[in-house]
């Protein structure tokens, strides 16, 4: 991968940066703009992270072949990803119970805070707390979570959703390249006026440099995954539970 000559400020995209810093990351941050964050991600999670899809080829078939199921979205930040899920569900007719799970305690606040989803529950804490419960869920994921992990901290991950699925894991991200980046910078400066004071863009192209390429993201999954790419620049990290093991759906 090449960076693209020419273009004032645009990056090298050959080489991962883990090091850029997030502003939400940040402890300090400012919370009214991490609010107007959140918000924003309602409007442009629809648009760039491929869910409608995903849930169309990777777990509305796991539902049509029980009768409840439960989802566990890891990191889930403001809640908007699993807030949608439950919703698509429920309008295909499936009973679903979605856990929404984050550590931090400004957006569990935030997102318990919106408006009632049938079917949705939040929780703070660690997928790591819900291991030690021996919960299992259906289906485990997260969205745009795995770039933000340190090595450690991936493997953690992982290993735990491994313990907690009982039947798919799917963490989807987003996969690091030139059009990713330029297109998200050129349309998020775009719709700037919609989400005034927030971190999406800043935020969105330090996420894009903090992601992986679909190599990348093969070389540090644990043995049993696979990296499946879905159009037009995301990564799903994909595992499937061996067996007929059955959740804890309620």
């Amino acid at each position: 991968m090449m960076p693209l000559p020419g273009l004032p400020g645009f990056p090298d995209l050959s080489v991962r940066r883990p090091e850029t810093v997030e502003l939400m990351d940040r402890p300090d941050c400012d919370l009214d703009a991490l609010h107007r964050t959140y918000r924003g991600f309602a409007v442009v999670n629809p648009v760039v992270a491929g869910w409608q899809l995903t849930y169309r080829t990777l777990i509305r078939p796991l539902l049509a072949e029980v009768k409840t199921a439960s989802i566990l979205d890891i990191g889930s930040g403001g809640g908007d990803v699993a807030r949608a899920l439950a919703q698509r569900a429920r309008r295909d007719g499936f009973t679903v119970r979605v856990t929404a799970l984050d550590p931090d305690a400004r957006a569990h606040r935030w997102a318990a805070a919106r408006r009632h989803v049938p079917g949705l529950d939040y929780r703070r804490g660690t997928s790591g707390d819900l291991v030690r419960e021996g919960r299992r869920f259906d289906v485990v994921l997260s969205n745009h979570l795995l770039h933000h992990l340190d090595p450690g901290a991936l493997e953690a991950v992982l290993a735990d959703s491994e313990a907690l699925a009982a039947r798919r894991v799917i963490h989807s991200d987003i996969r690091r390249g030139p059009a990713a980046y330029g297109l998200f910078s050129a349309g998020a400066g775009l719709a700037t006026p919609l989400f005034p004071g927030s971190f999406i863009r800043t935020d969105g192209l330090a996420s894009i440099r903090r992601s992986y390429t679909p190599d990348e993201l093969a070389a540090v999954l644990r043995p049993g995954w696979r990296v499946q790419t879905q159009p037009p620049w995301r990564n799903l990290a994909v595992w499937e539970a061996a067996g007929d093991a059955v959740s804890d759906a309620r």
